[in-house]
């Protein structure tokens, strides 16, 4: 696993990823013990690496979209992936580290391609019309990679209580990332804001970041916000049973994630008038917050988050696609039951 290089290379290159793609992350993953710290930074480095694939970016910044290969760079990422699974070299730095975490945490090919799906939605110019596709969504590209993330932490694939209240921390960080960002979507060609959200509003299609509909996209915005807020709180539960660095540390960036949604919230009709972020000293009070968070336990949420793991895998595997047909041997005719 790793395809040949040694550990220390793909944990320092992965390492160097982190600290240019996500400052808020790196900060937050600095509590961890080493050992889980390396594990984190391997794992977003294969995250980092695919949606920089699947967009034409480098680290994030301006979306490069190319309609004509959108899927067939979906594709390579599937096909890199598993052959990284399967413990062959890829020549990609990031999939190789996705073999060799794969291999030390127990990481299924399952639960890479559930994150994969999440790409192929936009490659396939993938839009929600219900607030479920939009959490459908939310799921692939985060909170898939949250049960991911715990795997990371050490958490059994049984504790599923566990791995559910991972999954709502990464639903929670997506929902604000999408609230925050639907002006770069919108300049990209895309729109994660359910079409049924919009016509409740009187949005018409395509017209949501036009200045007569703000007041109408703040609401719609906070109420994502608010959503991220249930399954943030639901999170935070599923935090208490970790150990006390690892708690310490996604508390952190449950945090700072959940800063951004409170500015977004806050700022109303001007939110995205420049791209909301945490500076290092709101980083670092966050991180003090959350330590009083770790030793005096999380309180519990006034009411459970509607939209579950288990009902979002239900939704995901009804509406993917139809898996191959099994290849079972023909039985040989020569080979006769006793009745024939």
């Amino acid at each position: 696993m790793g395809g040949g290089r040694p550990r220390h290379a793909l944990v320092r290159r992965a390492r160097e990823s982190i600290a240019v793609g996500s400052k808020s992350f790196a900060v937050a993953s600095l509590l961890f013990d080493k050992v889980t710290r390396e594990r984190a930074h391997l794992l977003y480095a294969w995250c980092r690496r695919c949606d920089d694939i699947a967009d034409g970016q480098d680290h994030g910044g301006e979306l490069k979209l190319d309609e004509a290969t959108a899927k067939d760079r979906v594709e390579a990422i599937r096909i890199l992936t598993h052959r990284a699974l399967d413990g062959q070299p890829t020549a990609d730095i990031a999939f190789d580290a996705l073999g060799l975490v794969a291999a030390e945490t127990g990481i299924t090919r399952e639960m890479c391609d559930d994150v994969i799906t999440g790409f192929q939605l936009d490659a396939d110019g993938w839009r929600p019309r219900t607030e479920g596709d939009l959490m459908r969504y939310c799921y692939h590209v985060a909170g898939a990679v949250g049960v991911m993330m715990a795997r990371v932490m050490g958490v059994p694939e049984d504790a599923h209580e566990v791995l559910d209240r991972a999954c709502d921390l990464g639903l929670a960080f997506q929902l604000n990332n999408i609230a925050r960002d639907v002006w770069e979507d919108d300049a990209a060609g895309r729109c994660y804001i359910p079409e049924e959200w919009l016509v409740e509003m009187d949005i018409p299609p395509g017209q949501h970041m036009k200045p007569q509909y703000r007041e109408q996209l703040v609401a719609l915005t906070k109420r994502m916000t608010d959503m991220a807020t249930q399954h943030d709180a639901a999170a935070r539960i599923g935090a208490g049973q970790l150990r006390f660095r690892q708690r310490w540390a996604i508390l952190s960036a449950a945090n700072i994630y959940g800063a951004i949604g409170k500015e977004v919230a806050e700022q109303g009709e001007h939110a995205w008038d420049h791209r909301v972020h945490t500076g290092a000293l709101q980083k670092l009070g966050h991180v003090l917050s959350a330590l009083g968070e770790t030793v005096r336990g999380s309180y519990p949420p006034e009411a459970m988050p509607e939209w579950t793991r288990g009902k979002l895998l239900v939704q995901a595997r009804m509406d993917g696609p139809i898996p191959d047909a099994a290849h079972l041997p023909i039985r040989d005719e020569s080979v006769r039951r006793k009745e024939d």
